[in-house]
């Protein structure tokens, strides 16, 4: 499939003229814009070349979901930029909110969060246990967000928060005497491989298919991204996550990766995540 569906770029002559440079002469201005246009033609080339070589790594998949109109590909690149520039604010003695973690990808068993927050009683939202815990950044928007959904009626319910890799270890363990490794690989994550290990990930509410048709379930799907979730493993995209729906399972990327997913990535977390950590292989 082609990178692009259009080949079609338009470069709007009056956004590149610079008055005060420029209004000397009619010759004097002809040459800046000449000068501008030669640099923005030049930055858009460089930005195809770097999308396209990151969007052929990608999955048959990912390239039948997802396509680019060659008009649009400074502004996927500007977007990107912010992410570099955001995950350079992160703390630097933890993983990104952004990392990588899946099937392919494994962190390993001595990975720990940095400063868990533990999951009290309180009145924002309900917890199912007393054993659960977050990193600082994803419980600050879970309270901000608890406390706009109860504000509307709906009080959340998390059921499950992070699992160090010797619990996840125990929990696959478990799930391939219930039902067989072959099933136990779509529902659970092998230890090292579970997004819960990155203190990121909740789950909420009855932690099955039900949740979607609950007042919970249809208030994160309409309302999470603005508070910075994001799910997880969406329905029809098994093939993708390596997992089968998920409808409770969220992970919080932050605000603007949840507006990038939706805006580039068809709003399929997993997409994003595989493209950035590839984008900033070759860029950085």
């Amino acid at each position: 499939m082609s990178f692009f569906r259009s080949s079609v770029f338009v470069l709007s002559m009056g956004l590149l003229l610079s008055f005060n440079s420029c209004a000397k002469s009619h010759k004097n201005m002809n040459v800046c814009s000449d000068d501008v246009l030669s640099w923005k033609q030049e930055k858009h080339a460089k930005n195809m070349n770097l999308v396209g070589q990151v969007y052929e790594k990608m999955s048959d998949r990912f390239k039948a979901d997802i396509s680019f109109d060659e008009d649009v590909v400074d502004d996927f690149v500007c977007d990107l930029d912010a992410l570099i520039k955001e995950e350079a604010s992160f703390r630097t003695d933890d993983v990104s909110l952004f990392y990588l973690i899946d099937k392919k990808h494994n962190i390993g068993s001595g990975y720990v969060p940095k400063d868990l927050v533990k999951l009290t009683k309180n009145s924002s939202f309900d917890i199912s246990r007393n054993d659960l815990s977050l990193r600082p950044e994803a419980y600050a928007s879970l309270v901000q967000m608890a406390q706009a959904s109860k504000a509307q009626g709906v009080t959340l319910l998390v059921s499950s928060t992070y699992r160090s890799y010797e619990y996840q270890e125990k929990l696959f363990e478990k799930w391939v005497r219930i039902d067989g490794l072959e099933e136990a690989e779509r529902e659970s994550a092998r230890a090292g491989t579970s997004q819960h290990q990155l203190g990121l990930a909740v789950d909420f509410g009855s932690i099955d298919d039900s949740f979607a048709q609950t007042k919970m379930g249809e208030w994160m799907y309409e309302n999470s991204s603005k508070y910075g979730w994001s799910l997880s493993f969406p329905q029809n995209y098994e093939d993708v996550t390596g997992y089968r729906w998920e409808s409770w399972h969220f992970r919080y990327v932050g605000v603007n990766a949840a507006r990038i997913q939706a805006k580039w990535f068809a709003n399929v977390q997993q997409y994003m995540l595989e493209f950035f950590d590839e984008w900033k292989k070759i860029t950085q």
